[in-house]
């Protein structure tokens, strides 16, 4: 059996148990009793009987020839049957004896009784005469006899009788096990399949399941192969599927009342039977429901897809009540918040169908989620926020494991908290963030705000460009040694605060900084001087590198090279755009204050302001970006943020670190 052995989903062992036994145990015919019965020495009468064989018998009616001639016990003609004359006489050939011959075989025909037997000697010629044979040809039922005694066929009856009742216990089985093949859900995309293997193992034959365009499920796989001819022959014939069948093979269409051109087809070495067919009919209607559910529920699909899609693309036009209408009946009070944060996941083109579902399905009650209309590698996910407690961090920790599970290239990219007019520099920044986290070991960069500047450099110049400044500090190791351990804490904070850090005197501390300072040619009093040497010493110690770095003679990098970099480029703007949006000058602010190496009230004399206004002017730029102005790191993205973005403060650190080397 071709579909047992290929079949991918295994009815139960019981139904398995059946459909083996199915060949031994057929529906009755005239011709199997013919065959598998040959000590009831049946035979036809006449060599055009053929034809007759495959005609199903439901028992056998024993009568006499006296019963039969005076039309006694024939009351009721069993459906089906086959009458057995038990008597050897021959017939006189009277005209009476023909005339109740041909009335028996018309109320044989109306009765749908399928044959008539006469018992005759062993080697006699049929008892029946010419006319009567071609009368029987006419209406279609079969003369048979039979030599053998009467004995033989007590029981046969009853045997049809088991026979018949093991069939249809059997079919019973068969139609509730494919019923329980139906999906528990319309977007289950393997119930066709699950169905198709299904009729490959039951009725032992190849199984297709097909529009023009595509194959919906074959079993066994090869299937599709087998059966395309009688599918190519039946489009060039032009006959609609049910009309055709060719050896053994069947089409029959899933739908034929809407015209529909999904086929159903099947094929096996030896003919279907009729129960066959009515089972492959049952097999089409449930096939033509679930064809039927994918063709709606992809619509419904296409129809939510396209709402969904409209409404994201209303939000990034800041038409929030728009689109709050659009999805009042998708997802009623999805985007009733003020807030929102925005995630982009970005995959290989031909994953991205599945990201989205995995997305719809992991936070789709919490988010929008759509594919992005302007990329086809990514999916875009809106995250309303509800309360000032909520960040996100479910939604964010679910995408997270999804792109995990989705594993490289796929990365995902997270905004902060926006306001829901404001979604479109949302997405901006998820943009950027997404672009950040492909090159981060987790693929994972939650937001641009929250992305290191240190991991955003080209990391070869960087370390290049770290060790040719600190080369005079690194020449010596024990002298290495105590500005490892001292240096980073001695530029970030006050001597005396450091001190404490560090466990050490605060003199021991400002001694170690100052001659840093000379060999370096540095100005630990300039706020770009500290920031320079507090990166270099950050890359340099967050890498194990040799004390005694063998230095090239190539073009040195300088740090204006670094922070060219594409990467920086788009953290910066997003860290200064929404300074650059607010209506005070806050960037002339920021500028001024750098310029004074971070002293308040120099940098409020020179703008004109009160130290009131210059404090709550940082204090917005603070909330901005998301930093700290308090710490050297926070400074340093501000400083570095806006050289990048206006060009402005200079990097006076390259020229005075750059000479060192030279010297």
């Amino acid at each position: 059996m071709i579909a047992a052995r290929h079949a991918g989903h295994l009815a139960p062992q019981a139904l398995h148990d059946l459909v083996f036994d199915f060949e031994e145990h057929v529906m009755p015919s005239l011709g199997s009793l013919v065959t598998d019965k040959p000590e009831l020495e049946l035979a036809f009468a006449t060599s055009g009987s053929w034809c007759a064989q495959t005609v199903q018998i439901n028992g056998v009616m024993m009568v006499t020839r006296e019963q039969l001639l005076h039309d006694e016990a024939l009351s009721d003609l069993p459906v089906g049957s086959l009458i057995l004359v038990t008597s050897t006489s021959p017939f006189r050939l009277q005209s009476r004896t023909m005339a109740v011959l041909g009335l028996l075989l018309q109320r044989m025909r109306r009765e749908g009784v399928v044959g008539l037997v006469m018992r005759v000697a062993p080697g006699a010629r049929h008892p029946y005469p010419p006319d009567l044979v071609d009368q029987a040809a006419r209406l279609g039922v079969a003369l048979l006899t039979t030599s053998a005694p009467v004995e033989r066929w007590v029981g046969v009856h009853e045997e049809i009788q088991r026979s018949r009742l093991v069939l249809a216990e059997r079919r019973a089985s068969q139609l509730s096990s494919l019923v329980q093949e139906l999906p528990a859900q319309l977007a289950d995309a393997r119930a066709m399949q699950r169905i198709a293997d299904w009729v490959a193992q039951a009725l032992s034959c190849q199984v297709l399941v097909s529009e023009p365009a595509r194959v919906l499920a074959a079993a066994p796989a090869t299937a599709a192969e087998q059966l395309a001819q009688a599918i190519i022959r039946q489009s060039v014939d032009g006959k609609r599927p049910g009309t055709f069948s060719g050896p053994h093979t069947q089409l029959i269409s899933l739908s034929p009342a809407s015209a529909a051109d999904t086929v159903l087809a099947v094929a096996r070495r030896s003919p279907f039977d009729e129960a066959d067919l009515r089972l492959l009919r049952h097999a089409a209607k449930l096939l033509g429901l679930v064809d039927q559910a994918h063709r709606e529920y992809r619509a419904a699909s296409d129809a939510s897809h396209a709402a969904r899609t409209a409404a994201f693309e209303l939000l990034l036009d800041g038409e929030v009540d728009k689109a709050r209408r659009v999805m009042a009946n998708l997802a009623p009070g999805l985007l009733e918040t003020e807030t929102a944060r925005v995630f982009v996941v970005e995959t290989l083109q031909a994953r991205r169908d599945l990201a989205v579902r995995r997305c719809s399905a992991s936070v789709g009650q919490q988010a929008l989620v759509v594919p992005d209309t302007r990329d086809e590698r990514r999916v875009l996910v809106v995250h309303p926020i509800r309360s000032d407690e909520d960040t996100g961090a479910e939604v964010s920790a679910e995408l997270t494991r999804l792109v995990s599970a989705l594993g490289r290239p796929s990365s995902l990219g997270g905004s902060g908290v926006y306001s829901m007019p404001l979604l479109a520099d949302a997405l901006h920044e998820a943009i950027t963030a997404q672009r950040f986290a492909a090159s981060q070991p987790d693929s994972v960069a939650l937001s641009v705000h929250g992305s290191d500047l240190v991991g955003l450099l080209p990391q070869a110049e960087a370390q290049d460009w770290a060790l040719r400044l600190l080369h005079p500090l690194m020449r010596d190791e024990p002298q290495w040694e105590s500005m490892r351990e001292t240096l980073p804490t001695a530029l970030a904070y006050p001597y005396t605060v450091a001190a404490r850090r560090l466990s050490l005197h605060r003199n021991t501390v400002m001694r170690r900084a100052s001659r840093a300072a000379g060999l370096l040619r540095m100005d630990f009093a300039s706020i770009s001087d500290r920031i320079a040497v507090a990166l270099a010493m950050e890359l340099v110690t967050q890498r194990e590198v040799s004390a005694s770095p063998r230095l090239t003679g190539s073009e040195p990098p300088s740090l204006a090279r670094l922070l060219a970099a594409p990467q920086v480029h788009a953290w910066a703007q997003t860290l200064v755009r929404p300074i650059q949006t607010d209506r005070r000058d806050l960037l002339s602010t920021a500028l001024a204050w750098l310029t004074f190496d971070t002293h308040v009230e120099p940098a409020a004399r020179a703008l004109g302001l009160s130290e009131v206004t210059v404090r709550s002017h940082l204090r917005a730029v603070e909330s901005y970006m998301q930093r700290d102005l308090a710490t050297l790191a926070g400074v340093r993205d501000l400083q570095f943020s806006l050289h990048v973005v206006t060009g402005r403060p200079d990097l006076r650190a390259d020229q005075r670190g750059l000479s060192v080397v030279a010297c």
